[in-house]
């Protein structure tokens, strides 16, 4: 019986890191409070101190018709993708010089896994997917 425990407590250990576990949408929405002063998603959202975020995955920078970008993140030439979404928001200055977002940054990985999921859920014209 020892060693069924075990195998299970190893079982639960590498479902835990997965990449479905390690995603919480609830966790996502209240990291999103850090970025609603600057900026909306969902069926209604319009571009404010910085552009909607619908259908943020699969966009390239400077794209969002109506916002006005900056010169660097016109030209940082980016496709958003998880990976490159991570990286800018732990430091958004360091990945684009010259953007015109001032925000400090979100440094843990799961929140920024939670904020992840959560952006995701919305497409291109605000509906959740």
């Amino acid at each position: 019986m020892h060693v069924l425990t075990r195998a299970l407590l190893v079982a639960s250990a590498f479902a835990a890191a997965s990449p479905a576990a390690a995603q919480d949408i609830a966790a996502g929405e209240r990291s999103w409070n850090k970025c609603r002063a600057c900026h909306q998603v969902g069926e209604t959202a319009k571009n404010g101190v910085g552009p909607h975020l619908n259908g943020l995955f699969g966009r390239h920078t400077g794209e969002v018709e109506g916002y006005s970008y900056s010169a660097a993140n016109k030209s940082a030439n980016l496709t958003w993708d998880e990976a490159v979404f991570a990286d800018y928001i732990k430091d958004p200055r360091a990945k684009i010089p010259g953007t015109k977002m001032v925000f400090a940054g979100i440094k843990n990985e799961k929140e920024i896994a939670d904020l992840t999921a959560f952006l995701k859920q919305f497409g291109k014209d605000g509906k959740k997917l």
